[in-house]
C-alpha cells in the first residue's frame, strides 16, 4: 500500500501542446492579476486530484497548500515541474496516462481563451460573440465532431448522491452506450461518473472503440468536482454561463438525475431556453430520471417548476422513474426527431447553433451579497426571464457552497439573502429545505449549514434562516 502523500516531479504532453511562445510561458508565471498562474494551478490541483472526496474548493487547495506547478520551454518542448503533488494520481512515480492528458487539457483551454478569443469574435453583438466564443473553445479542443448524426446524450445530476441513486446512473448509461449514444457531464463524481461508467462497458460489448465521455467544467468549480477518470475528453470554459451553453449547444439531448442546488440550476437553464417562443419548434429530449424511491425528490422538482414558470414548462420534460431501459429508448427516439430536424432546416449536427439563448442567460452572474439581495423575484416577469433570475439565485448557493470565493464571502459576511414575492420564496424553500433534508447539498452533509436566507418581499419576513 502506498502511503506516501505527495510527489514532486515532471511531466511532458503526449502528443500535442509541445512548444509554447516565451509570451505564454509568462503569463503562466505571473502571479499577479493579469497572470494566469493562480487560475493554472488551482485547475491543475483540481486534475491531479482526481477522485477526492472533497467538494469544497477553498478545502482542496487548504489541504495542498504546499502544491506548486511549473512551466518551461526546454529544448525538446514543454516541461511542466510539479511540487507536492497528491500521489493518488501516480503509479510507480510514473503519473496516470489519463490525468497527465487533463493536465495539458487545462493549460490548453486557459491560453486559448485568455489569448485567442479576444481576435476570433470582431463585429458581432454582444449574445453572438459569446456563443462563438464557446465554438471556438470546443472546436479548438477538438471536441466538435462534424460528421456524426446526432448522439451525444448531457447527464446532469449531483455529485453527492445515495450509493443506490448511482448504481442507477450506470444503469441509464449502460442502455445509452449499448445503443451507440456517447455521454457528456460535468466531469465529477456521481451522477457525473456513473453514466460514464455504465456507458464504457456497454461500448466494449458493442465493440465501439471511440466512445466518447465528455467532461465540461470552469474553474471556479473545476476543484470541488475533480475530473472523474473515466473523461477523455475535458474542456474547461471561461466560467458557469459557457459551461452551460456549451451543455446546450453541443449535446443533443440531456438526462437530468436528482442533484441539488446545482442541478436545479441546470434544470432551470434549459428550461428557460425552451420557453422561449424562438425555440418552441426545436427539439430537444429533456428527460428526469431515478431510481425506486426518486418518486419524492422528482415531485417537489416539478411542483417547484409548475409553481414558478408555470404549466407550460411541464411540457418541456417528462419524468421516468426506475426505468433505465425506457429512459434510453425515449432518448433514441427524441435524438431521431433532433436528427430529422437538423437535415430538414440545414442545422449542423455537431453544434446547435439555431437554438436561441438570450442575453440574460449569458451575462456572468457574480454571485455576491448584493446582487444576490437584488435578484428580482416574481411572475411580472416572463417565463425566460424569472427563470433567468432564478438560475442566478442557485448559482449563488453553489458558490457559497463549494466556490471558493463564495465561501469566503459567507464567512466573512454571513448567509446570502434572496427576496422575492412570498409564494415564490416559500415554493424556493421548499425546494431547498428538501435538498438539505435529503443530504443533497455537499459530500459532507453532517457539517452542513445553509448558506442561504430566504425572505418575503412584502412582509419582508424570513422562511429559511441558515
Amino acid at each position: 500500500m502506498n502511503t506516501e502523500q505527495f510527489v514532486t516531479t515532471s511531466v511532458t504532453p503526449l502528443d500535442n501542446l509541445d512548444t509554447l511562445s516565451p509570451y505564454e510561458v509568462a503569463k503562466l508565471h505571473d502571479a499577479s492579476q493579469g497572470g494566469l498562474y493562480k487560475l493554472f494551478r488551482q485547475c491543475s490541483l483540481a486534475v491531479l486530484n482526481c477522485g477526492s472526496e472533497l467538494d469544497s474548493t477553498k478545502m482542496v487547495l487548504e489541504k495542498y497548500r504546499d502544491f506548486d506547478i511549473k512551466i518551461s520551454q526546454k529544448h525538446r518542448g514543454v516541461q511542466l515541474d510539479l511540487i507536492n503533488a497528491p500521489a493518488s494520481a501516480f503509479v510507480d512515480g510514473e503519473i496516470i496516462t489519463g490525468i497527465r492528458e487533463h493536465l495539458f487539457s487545462v493549460l490548453r483551454d486557459l491560453l486559448y481563451v485568455g489569448d485567442e478569443l479576444d481576435k476570433c469574435c470582431a463585429g458581432l453583438d454582444e449574445s453572438a460573440t459569446t456563443s462563438n466564443m464557446v465554438f471556438h473553445i470546443l472546436r479548438h479542443a477538438e471536441t466538435i465532431r462534424p460528421h456524426v448524426k446526432p448522439n451525444l446524450v448531457v447527464c446532469w445530476g449531483g455529485h453527492s448522491i445515495s450509493r443506490h441513486e448511482y448504481e442507477y446512473t450506470k444503469k441509464v448509461g449502460y442502455e445509452l452506450g449499448l445503443r451507440g449514444m456517447d455521454i457528456c457531464t460535468g466531469c465529477g463524481p456521481g451522477a457525473m461518473k456513473g453514466p460514464m461508467k455504465g456507458a464504457t462497458i456497454a461500448h466494449a460489448k458493442q465493440r465501439i472503440g471511440d466512445g466518447r465521455y465528455v467532461g465540461i467544467s470552469e474553474p471556479g468549480i473545476i476543484a470541488a468536482e475533480s475530473p472523474n477518470p473515466i473523461v477523455n475528453d475535458l474542456i474547461i470554459m471561461p466560467d458557469i454561463e459557457k459551461r452551460l451553453e456549451a451543455f446546450v449547444r453541443l449535446g443533443h439531448g440531456i438526462i437530468v438525475f436528482p442533484g441539488g442546488a446545482g442541478t436545479a440550476e441546470e434544470i432551470l437553464y434549459i428550461l428557460g431556453l425552451l420557453l422561449h417562443e424562438r425555440n418552441s419548434n426545436i427539439p430537444f429530449p429533456l428527460i428526469f430520471s431515478g431510481p425506486a424511491g426518486s418518486e419524492e425528490y422528482f415531485a417537489t422538482v416539478d411542483q417547484f417548476i409548475c409553481h414558478t414558470l408555470g404549466e407550460e414548462a411541464r411540457q418541456c420534460y417528462e419524468i421516468i422513474v426506475d426505468d433505465a431501459h425506457e429512459v434510453a429508448r425515449r432518448m433514441s427516439e427524441g435524438l431521431g426527431s433532433v436528427t430529422q430536424y437538423r437535415k430538414a432546416t440545414s442545422e449542423s449536427f455537431h453544434f446547435n447553433w439555431q437554438l436561441h439563448i438570450p442575453q440574460e442567460f449569458q451575462e456572468p452572474f457574480e454571485p455576491t451579497h448584493e446582487n444576490m439581495s437584488q435578484l428580482q423575484l416574481n411572475k411580472e416577469l416572463t417565463s425566460f426571464e424569472l427563470a433567468a433570475n432564478l438560475r442566478c439565485a442557485l448559482s449563488g448557493i453553489v458558490a457559497g457552497n463549494v466556490k471558493e470565493p463564495g465561501i469566503r464571502a459567507i464567512e466573512q459576511h454571513g448567509p446570502f439573502e434572496i427576496e422575492g414575492e412570498p409564494e415564490m420564496m416559500a415554493e424556493l424553500d421548499q425546494l431547498l429545505t428538501s435538498f438539505v433534508d435529503q443530504r443533497r447539498m455537499k459530500l459532507n452533509y453532517k457539517e452542513y449549514t445553509p448558506c442561504y436566507r430566504i425572505k418575503q418581499a412584502e412582509a419582508n419576513e424570513e422562511v429559511s434562516e441558515a
